[in-house]
C-alpha cells in the first residue's frame, strides 16, 4: 500500500501545554514517531480538535511532529485516528463522506471509569456523544480486558488490540539538566528512600497495596527502610478517615518513616529523594512511568503482568512475594547497578519505533482498515 496521510487528535488546551498533565498527548507522539517509521513513507500530522492555537509554545518540534487544527486537515487525510482530542458528529459525518478511516485509539481503562462514575458520583461528562462513525477500534494492551468488549458494543464496530509504544525522548529531554541527567546513582547507605507515586484517583492504581509491602519489609528489616514517600497521597491522609485509620495501623507509619505528600514532577523526584520505587496496578498492567523509572535506572517494584522481565516483578496482589522482591532490591541492586540500566533499557526498547516488528504490525493494522 502507498504512503498515507495519517492523522492522530489531540485536543489542545492552552497553546504551551505540559507534555507530563497525563500521558495522553505522550502517546500520540510516539505512535506518530512509530507511524513514522514505515517504509511506506506516511504523512504523520497531529491534529488538534480544539480551537486552542498551535504555536511553537508547545513542547515538541513542530519541525519534527508536524501538528495542525482539524479545518487544515479535513480535505487531506486517508486515516484519522482519534486519541487525544474527539471529533464530533458533524466532523465524523464529514470524513465519513471523503472516504476517511477512523479509529478510536484507546489509551484508558474506560469502562472502569466509567463504573465509578456512574456508582460513585465521579462526574465525566456534562453532555455525552457517542460517536458510532468509527471503523475499528484500537485498545493497548493493558485496558482491553477491562474496556475493549465495552466500547465496542457501545459504539458499534469492530475492535482490535494493538501494539503499547514508548519512547525515552522526552524523558531524556527532562532529565538533561538533572545530575547525571536523572539516572540511578547508589546512594552509599544502608537504609534506603522508599517512593510510591500512584495517581491515587482510582482503583487502578493505589497506594494502599505499596503500603502493605513496605510495611512487610519494614517489619523484617527495619534498618534497612530510611524513609517512605507517598506521592499523590496528601488529599488521603487529610480528607479520607478510611485511609488515616488504615495507615495508622502500619509499623513503619507509627515509626514516622512515612509521608504522605502532593504531587510532584517524576523524573525530579526520583533524582533527588528515591532509591526504590514501589508500585501496584489493578487491570492496567503496562504505563509509562514503569518505563521511565526502569530506563533512569530506578530499582522498580511491581506487578505489571505485561512486562514481567523489567524491575522486580510480584504476581497479581501478593503481597509476600512483593515483598520478597523488595527485600531482593533492596540488598542486591547496588552491587550491578549499571548492568541493571543496560538491561532494562535493552528491553525497553521493543516498545519504541526502533522494533520493526512494532512498525510493521502498525501497518498491517493501516491495511486492514482498507480491506
Amino acid at each position: 500500500m502507498r504512503g498515507l496521510n495519517i492523522g492522530i487528535t489531540i485536543g489542545l488546551r492552552e497553546p504551551g501545554e505540559s507534555l507530563w498533565v497525563n500521558g495522553i498527548k505522550q502517546n500520540a507522539l510516539f505512535l506518530a514517531k512509530v507511524l513514522m517509521k514505515s517504509a511506506r513513507g506516511h504523512q504523520v500530522t497531529l491534529v488538534n480538535t480544539t480551537a486552542v492555537p498551535v504555536t511553537s509554545a508547545l513542547s515538541w518540534s513542530l519541525a519534527e511532529f508536524d501538528t495542525r487544527p482539524f479545518v487544515e486537515m479535513k480535505d487531506a487525510l486517508d486515516v484519522l485516528i482519534e486519541l487525544g482530542g474527539q471529533i464530533d458528529a458533524e466532523q465524523t459525518a464529514y470524513l465519513k463522506a471523503r472516504g476517511v478511516k477512523i479509529v478510536s485509539y484507546v489509551c484508558g481503562v474506560e469502562y472502569i471509569h466509567v463504573t465509578e462514575s456512574v456508582l460513585f458520583g465521579r462526574r465525566m461528562w456534562d453532555t455525552l456523544f457517542v460517536n458510532r462513525g468509527y471503523d475499528e477500534v484500537w485498545a493497548i494492551p493493558q485496558v482491553a480486558k477491562s474496556s475493549l468488549p465495552f466500547l465496542q458494543s457501545l459504539r458499534r464496530c469492530p475492535g482490535r488490540v494493538v501494539p503499547f509504544v514508548w519512547d525515552p525522548m522526552f524523558l531524556t529531554e527532562r532529565t538533561r539538566a538533572l545530575p547525571a541527567h536523572g539516572e540511578y546513582r547508589p546512594s552509599g547507605k544502608c537504609g534506603k528512600r522508599l517512593t510510591v507515586m500512584e495517581p491515587n484517583h482510582d482503583v487502578v492504581k493505589c497506594c494502599l497495596y505499596p503500603m502493605l509491602i513496605i510495611d512487610e519489609v519494614y517489619r523484617r528489616a527495619p534498618d534497612s527502610i530510611a524513609f517512605t514517600h507517598v506521592t499523590n497521597g496528601d488529599h488521603l491522609a487529610h480528607a479520607s478517615p478510611e485511609f488515616a485509620m488504615l495507615m495508622n495501623y502500619l509499623e513503619i507509619v507509627r515509626a514516622g518513616k512515612a509521608s504522605f505528600v502532593g504531587r510532584f514532577d517524576t523524573p525530579t523526584f526520583l533524582s533527588e529523594l528515591t532509591d526504590v520505587v514501589v508500585s501496584h496496578q489493578w487491570e492496567n498492567p503496562l504505563n509509562y512511568f514503569y518505563f521511565d523509572v526502569c530506563w533512569q535506572g530506578y530499582p522498580l517494584v511491581h506487578n505489571a503482568s505485561l512486562a514481567q522481565d523489567i524491575g522486580y516483578y510480584y504476581p497479581d496482589n501478593d503481597v509476600q512475594k512483593a515483598a520478597d522482591q523488595l527485600v531482593i532490591a533492596l540488598e542486591d541492586h547496588d552491587e550491578d547497578w549499571e548492568h541493571y540500566t543496560r538491561q532494562q533499557r535493552q528491553l525497553l526498547r521493543r516498545f519504541t519505533s526502533e522494533n520493526s516488528v512494532v512498525v510493521s504490525e502498525y501497518d498491517a493494522l493501516i491495511d486492514h482498515l482498507f480491506r
